[in-house]
């Protein structure tokens, strides 16, 4: 590890921290909607960032994280972020840029703390069952199966896993965009169970899983997690709008069709707290960062 200073942090909450912590620099793979979030939490709170990306952008370095020999080239650092998104790509695109890419950064700082954002998608069940971190894990589709892999390289080289639940926040929110347009259909009976978190607390868990050191599977999702049909009966409420239309079941859904209750309480348990604590919470904030319809 390079050499670094004793620096006093500031706790998220403004709180001083009685524990004085070494002052780090950290590789954050991905400078996109969240990385950039993710970047401003760790420079809030001292820390120096080297942010990359694909192609280098508002003053991040450019570099394909697949590319083994441009991550062999990057500065020496004291922790790692992968949170590089895929680019809406395919199989492919997953396994360059999460496995391989999980890969090459484990090479490049063997034995350092790595931190990889991947997906609650990874949990198939279409029950209803709440599933935790100890829940099985088989992935109905290649995407899935690929970001298992990828996370189990970090896994076994001693790091640690954020599993996302779907991400909103300013300007960006597929669910309550769709309704605000009148684009809404709730599938089947509504029952489905959606888990989302908003990309600052998403933000926020990776910052205190990184500075506490923390190892092994977190769930990263809010404290609500709702059926369709409820979810949209509350944004009707809130925005004086007709509670949208009944339709069937959407077969090109991104992440699968599923049907679960995320459990975040391992991670709460260490002591983060959402500011968001449900979507209906951050709704009306949401929708004045959209595009009017």
């Amino acid at each position: 590890m390079r050499s670094a200073k004793c620096v006093e942090q500031v706790c998220l909450t403004g709180r001083r921290n009685p524990v004085r912590l070494w002052e780090v620099r950290v590789l954050l793979g991905g400078h996109g909607y969240l990385g950039k979030a993710i970047e401003r939490m760790f420079r809030d709170a001292g820390w120096e960032v080297v942010p990359v990306s694909l192609h280098g952008d508002d003053g991040a370095m450019p570099c394909d994280i697949a590319d083994a020999a441009a991550v062999a080239a990057l500065p020496d650092v004291d922790c790692v972020v992968h949170c590089a998104a895929s680019g809406r790509g395919g199989a492919e695109a997953y396994e360059r840029v999460y496995r391989d890419g999980c890969q090459n950064l484990v090479r490049r700082y063997p034995g350092l703390p790595l931190l990889f954002t991947s997906s609650t998608s990874v949990y198939a069940q279409t029950d209803g069952a709440e599933v935790n971190e100890e829940c099985i894990t088989e992935p109905d589709r290649e995407t899935g199966k690929i970001l298992r892999a990828a996370e189990q390289i970090v896994l076994e080289n001693g790091g640690a896993v954020a599993r996302l639940a779907g991400i909103y926040g300013p300007g960006r929110s597929v669910i309550l965009e769709k309704f605000l347009t009148g684009a809404s259909v709730i599938e089947e009976d509504g029952r489905r169970l959606i888990n989302q978190i908003h990309r600052d607390d998403a933000a926020s868990a990776v910052f205190h899983l990184v500075s506490q050191n923390l190892r092994g599977i977190f769930n990263v999702c809010d404290d609500a997690p709702t059926s369709q049909l409820a979810l949209h009966a509350g944004l009707a409420r809130q925005f004086g709008k007709p509670l949208p239309p009944a339709g069937p079941r959407d077969p090109k859904r991104k992440r699968g069709w599923t049907h679960k209750r995320v459990s975040n309480a391992k991670l709460r348990a260490t002591g983060w707290r959402p500011r968001f604590p449900s979507f209906l919470t951050a709704a009306e904030e949401i929708a004045a960062t959209l595009p009017k319809p």
